[in-house]
């Protein structure tokens, strides 16, 4: 971090259950006068990155327009914040920068997570409602939850004699993992050992 900047460097918290309860996170970044930056000066300013691709670019000509180093035009991206997993190239387009911002400020963390999964320039960003399926404490915590709600267990059960149901169990970690291992979800595991899920299409 340069030293011109605010020692406030922490994000918002990211846990998460479904995308509606998604804490407030404010993603921005902090771009430089390359101008400056070459004079051996550090200049810039934090841009809250929630914004149009053109009021960022708006923003950051401001920015240049107040440099020391007259007619300074070329910046650079040289921090940011909020972003979760997601590393920003200090060139990143701003419509992309734009476009991952809205979409951590309106859904949280996870949407970062997503973003770093398939990649900032990605067309499946715009898939994140489609293919998000929810926070869970592991891939078995899914599993049980997703095949409870199809009744399934529930039915293979009904078809045991009664004397036998105490001694069968279902092998949920074993059923996450081979839904793994054929393309039909992915799971990006979270800091705190708990897993966001995804369908893949």
């Amino acid at each position: 971090m340069h030293e011109n900047e605010p020692n406030d460097t922490s994000e918002g918290k990211d846990e998460v259950t479904q995308p509606e309860q998604a804490p407030k996170v404010q993603p921005r970044i902090y771009v430089a006068s390359l101008a400056d930056y070459n004079e051996g000066r550090l200049y810039g300013r934090w841009i809250d990155a929630d914004q149009s691709a053109e009021e960022l670019g708006d923003a950051v000509q401001e920015m240049l327009a107040d440099s020391p180093s007259p007619g300074a035009e070329e910046w650079a991206i040289h921090d940011y914040e909020g972003f979760g997993p997601l590393r920003l190239d200090e060139f990143e387009s701003l419509d992309d920068v734009a476009k991952v911002a809205a979409g951590i400020a309106r859904y949280g963390a996870v949407f970062a997570a997503w973003a770093d999964h398939v990649g900032i320039d990605s067309e499946l960003l715009d898939g994140f409602e489609d293919a998000y399926l929810g926070e869970y404490e592991s891939g078995d915590a899914f599993t049980e939850e997703a095949l409870g709600e199809s009744g399934i267990i529930e039915k293979v059960f009904e078809q045991l004699p009664e004397s036998l149901r105490p001694y069968v169990t279902v092998d949920y970690e074993g059923y996450f993992d081979d839904l793994v291992t054929n393309g039909e979800i992915n799971a990006i595991e979270r800091p705190d050992g708990s897993i966001y899920v995804f369908r893949i299409w």
